[in-house]
């Protein structure tokens, strides 16, 4: 299957990720897969660690939330993004969690914490950095890395706080989203009686870490201006180091896409989380 069958599929959702699969790369990482970071059944990640000889001791992590409106989707869809990151020196560790009706927000942020928590400790046996340790995520995943990076109460019981993050990444994330439409949504939130703390943008802070958000312009899943936009301003006017680039050329799931290097020339968002991740502060 061609690159413009792949392009389709993602588009449709009709099993875009395995299309992609079969495209991407199998030779330019290693790692465990399988590896249980909790107790649930779900409790699982898998590493992609760069194949290009030893993995040096202070390479980045980035722990990575898959999207799915909080009711479905799998770590193993998102090979491409462990293979991505991989291929560029990152330590990439892709994660499931619990999902709605089985659990509600609390719940799958609390299992995002535990996999934070787990890669924070075995970054160095990884060949890592501890100090260079980011949450990545797309779609309802940029919602989790938001959550852990701004709001410090799932982080708490753990004993770590969102400082322990050099960064940030949130591609195509909802981070306003009251009042609730969307049913399945309704029910992962428990609407009406959502909290307005249940939102990221109400955790702007100055002590929030660096942020690259990333988004298609005319994405019709999730407003780009209310969400990624006014994030962005909101960070930016409290004193956080914000980049945000927004794409002509993509949707709402191509921006995830387009990390998969047969797709990358939709848009440079590979090069774009590959520069941040490898940064420094500027501030």
């Amino acid at each position: 299957m061609g690159i413009g069958s792949a392009i389709t599929a993602l588009v449709s959702g009709c099993s875009g990720a395995k299309v992609l699969d079969h495209l991407v790369a199998h030779d330019t990482y290693h790692g465990p897969k399988g590896v249980r970071y909790g107790a649930d059944p779900r409790h699982l990640l898998d590493v992609y660690q760069p194949d290009s000889g030893t993995v040096p001791g202070n390479a980045p992590v980035v722990l990575f939330s898959h999207g799915g409106n909080w009711t479905r989707g799998e770590r193993a869809e998102y090979r491409f993004v462990g293979e991505a990151l991989a291929a560029n020196g990152i330590i990439a560790v892709v994660a499931d969690y619990r999902l709605s009706p089985h659990v509600c927000y609390d719940g799958f942020l609390g299992d995002c914490a535990l996999a934070l928590q787990w890669t924070l400790s075995h970054a160095i046996s990884l060949g890592g950095d501890p100090a260079r340790v980011m949450v990545m995520g797309h779609s309802a995943g940029a919602y989790n890395a938001a959550m852990l990076a701004l709001d410090p109460r799932w982080l708490a019981p753990l004993r770590l706080t969102p400082d322990r993050l050099a960064g940030w990444i949130g591609l195509a994330g909802p981070y306003d989203f009251l009042p609730i439409v969307d049913p399945e949504v309704r029910v992962a939130f428990g609407w009406p009686q959502t909290p307005a703390d249940s939102q990221p943008i109400f955790y702007a802070n100055a002590k929030a870490p660096r942020t690259l958000l990333l988004a298609a312009r005319k994405d019709k899943v999730v407003d780009t201006q209310r969400n990624t936009v006014a994030l962005a301003n909101r960070l930016r006017a409290a004193g956080t180091e914000v980049d945000m680039r927004i794409f002509d050329r993509l949707s709402h799931v191509t921006t995830v896409a387009a990390l998969a290097r047969p797709l990358d020339w939709l848009a440079p968002v590979l090069p774009t989380v590959v520069a941040f991740v490898r940064s420094e502060s500027t501030l």
